[in-house]
Order: structure tokens, then sequence, then C-alpha cells
């Protein structure tokens, strides 16, 4: 029955968003495209963006990160979608302990008070699908756990069933090429995000990748108080990454900090081809390094994704163009990621880039951080004309892969921007990664590839749902 009634609920958040569009449809036909009917596209916008903020907030789970991945998607949705989903924060309230116990009995076989000598039956974190509990192992180690909501599985179904029919009505407004991979990628991300053992793998294929680096440091996997449904680590301590004031006490330059998560984002990225997907303030923790430099502690690796070769190539173009204002050599990468649909108005597509890009080439490259929210919302405006909006948007295609990335740079630029407001992220991150190419050679191949994972809940002395 909860089921139904939740289907029931969605699915009238949705609707009530499409009438409101269909009404708009039917003013514009009536009145044949007035001058007061076009105005009204913003206000109809705004009051359904708002409703959609409100559904996603009551309805939780799986509608919590639908919301956050579209509030990342700037390029797609109107403007009013992005400024309300952004303001979606993945914190929900814990579930009952009596939910988590019966959920480790049946995943591991006994009770909690029987695998560990001592489980705290409050959470150090929670989010829509799980929730992490701090405990100590029978032979003494301290340890983080991290366990699956019960029903997540028919959550999801539920949940990703309304979506779909709901991305089907959005193309009619918004005529994207390929906006169903968007779902696609939704739905892989999810099925990762439930599965603990994958998690595992991601984290210890991460692990191995920054060996090298004694200042990137990543849990350890308990593999015999592990399973799909719980993952045991060794608990991570630090302060979080956004906390200047706990950095400051321990002596550590934000700056530096910084440019240590943007460079070994750049590193992941552009050479291991595997990066953390997730990078939000929850997911890292900082320590004071034996130097007194900044010690990097990585957690929820749950969607740690592999990249694709066209968007590594095609991203590379595009540094390398914004560092040399080469709006050519843009165009170039940007065809490469396969942004460039087939059959669409290239040269619509070519004439909105270079027009954009004029605007970005006469930044002062050493100090973004002086811009204000007008000038970036009128550097972000393509200057288009509704019927020339409906063309670009059919022009542009949705790479597959890009999905990670894109929310990956969003996140990760922002909470850069945060802690320190006058890095630039191009050329910290750009200078170094072609540096690192250039002194170590390619692996030869990558290892199978794993199923990218979830959003892990912190598990240190300050923790954030993710």
């Amino acid at each position: 029955m909860w089921a139904f009634i939740r289907l029931v609920r969605a699915s009238w958040a949705f609707g009530i968003i499409l009438g409101s569009y269909l009404f708009q449809l039917l003013l514009r036909k009536m009145f044949r495209r007035a001058a007061w009917v076009e105005r009204r596209w913003d206000r109809v916008h705004a009051r359904n963006a708002t409703r959609l903020y409100r559904g996603c907030v009551k309805l939780r789970g799986v509608f919590i990160k639908m919301g956050q991945v579209l509030s990342i998607m700037g390029t797609f949705l109107p403007r009013p979608y992005t400024k309300e989903l952004e303001q979606l924060q993945d914190a929900v309230p814990p579930h009952p302990y009596r939910d988590i116990e019966k959920a480790i009995t049946k995943s591991l076989g006994k009770p909690p008070q029987e695998l560990f000598a001592r489980f705290s039956e409050t959470p150090v974190a929670a989010a829509s699908l799980g929730q992490v509990h701090e405990a100590t192992t029978l032979d003494g180690r301290r340890v983080a756990v991290k366990v699956l909501y019960p029903n997540v599985a028919t959550i999801i179904r539920i949940d990703l069933k309304v979506i779909g029919w709901a991305m089907k009505v959005y193309r009619w407004f918004v005529p994207i090429g390929q906006l169903d991979r968007f779902l696609e990628q939704l739905r892989d991300m999810l099925e990762r995000e439930t599965d603990f053992s994958n998690e595992a793998r991601c984290i210890e294929r991460m692990a191995k990748n920054f060996e090298a680096d004694p200042d990137v440091l990543f849990p350890e996997v308990d593999r015999a108080l592990s399973s799909r449904e719980v993952l045991t680590m060794s608990f991570m301590d630090g302060v979080k990454i956004s906390n200047v004031a706990a950095l400051a006490e321990l002596g550590l330059d934000r700056n530096a900090v910084a440019t240590k998560l943007i460079q070994s984002f750049y590193k992941s990225v552009f050479y291991d081809r595997f990066f953390h997907a997730d990078p939000h303030p929850g997911n890292f923790f900082v320590q004071r390094g034996d130097r007194g430099q900044p010690r990097l502690v990585v957690l929820d690796l749950g969607s740690a994704s592999e990249v694709r070769d066209n968007l590594v190539q095609g991203m590379l173009k595009v540094l390398a163009g914004f560092m040399a204002r080469n709006d050519s050599l843009l165009l170039d990468g940007i065809e490469t990621m396969g942004f460039v649909a087939d059959g669409g108005d290239r040269g619509l597509l070519e004439r909105t880039v270079k027009r954009y890009f004029e605007k970005l080439l006469n930044l002062d490259l050493a100090d973004l951080s002086k811009m204000d929210i007008e000038r970036a919302q009128e550097l972000l405006d393509p200057d288009l004309k509704r019927a020339e909006m409906r063309a670009l948007m059919k022009s542009i295609n949705y790479p597959l892969g890009w999905f990670y990335v894109e929310r990956a740079v969003v996140i990760l630029f922002g909470l850069s921007a945060q802690l320190a407001p006058t890095l630039n992220t191009v050329q910290v991150g750009f200078p170094f990664v072609m540096k690192f190419l250039a002194e170590n050679p390619m692996p030869r191949a990558s290892t199978p590839r794993p199923e990218p994972a979830p959003v892990v809940e912190a598990v240190p002395v300050e923790v954030a749902a993710s």
C-alpha cells in the first residue's frame, strides 16, 4: 500500500507541473504568440521550479538526488530550475536503530551486538539511501559501518518510473537530443550507490591509484564485515574540508588545501581515468601532514566512475583552448566530447559557442573570484530568442558519461571557490596535469571496470550527509 501511495503522490506532484505547462501552451495557441503570453513563460518556469523543489523535499530519496543532478544541468534547464534545485541538500532524518539492526542481521547473518564489541545506535551521518554508525570490532579496531536502508530497491523502482514519464513530458518543452540518457545514467548511479560491494572495489582501486602519494588517504575496507548492503571501513579522523576555522587551527593554508584537492582531481580524471563523482564537502576531511602540509582523507567513493577517452581528449582541448584563448580549439574540444547532435543546426551551435567564449576570453583569468553574481549570469546568458533556443537545444547532444564528469566538476570547483576564492582552478590544475602526463607514462590498460559508486556518508569527527 505504501508503494502505491508514494506512486500517487509523486505522480500528482509532477502532474501539477505538467498541467501548468499545458495551460501555457493553450494560451499561446489561443492568442497566437502574443507578447504577454511569451513574457509569461518566465513566471511559469519560476513557479514550476519551486513546485519541483518542494516536491523533491517532500518525497526525498531518489527525488532529492534527481534534483541535485538536475541543478547542475544549467545548459539544459531554464535558469529558475537551477536556482531552486541547487538548494537541495541530501540530508534527511535517520532511520530508527531497529531498522538498521534488522538490515545488518539480514545481510550479515548476525545482529550488530554479536558482530561488534560496541555499536553506536546513534548514526554519525544519514542520507537518502543509508546511514553510517561508529563501531568497534571484536579485535578492538575503530570502524565506520554504512548500512543500506530497507526497501530501497522498491522505492527506486517506483521513483524512476515516475521520473521516466516526467522526462518524456519535459521533452515537449525542452527538446534536447538524447535527454533519456540522463535517466539512464541516474538509474546507473543509483544501482551502483545501492551496491556496497561495488563501493568497496572503488575504494580499493582509488587507494591503489594514490598509493605513491602519502597525502591522499582512503579508508580500509573490512571485507569480513561487509556485504552488498553493509560496508565496514576503518574510521577516518580529520576536519571537514569546508570548516575554514578548523583548518586555521591546524595551521593549514586554505589555498594549499584547495590546490591539493584540485590537483588530485585532475590526476584522477586525466591520468587514472577513474575519479570521485560526488566530491561534496562531506566527503573530504583534512589532516595536518608530517611536514605541515594538508593531507586529504577521501570518503564516499560509491559513485566513483571511469571517464571515457573522448571526454578526456575533448576536455584537454577545451582547457588548452581556454588557456590559449583559442575559440577554434574550444569548439574542436566540444565536438570531440560529443556535444554536437546529428542533424542539428551546427551553424547556430558554433555561433553560440563562439559568442559565449568571446565573453569568456575577455575575462581576467588571474582573478575570476571578483566576478559578482550579476556578471556571472550575464556571462551564462546565451542571448537567444526562444525559437533559436529551441533550435539550439535540438543541436546539443548529451554525451555518454558526461553526467558524472559534469556533476563532479561543478561540485568540486564550487567547493574550491568556497575554500580559496582567488584560486584559479584551470591555471592550478591544467599545467599540473600536463606536467604529470609528461613525466608519467600512461598505464597500458585500465583494470576491469567496477560498477561506479554511491554517495557515502562521512565517517569522522564532523560528518555531513551526502
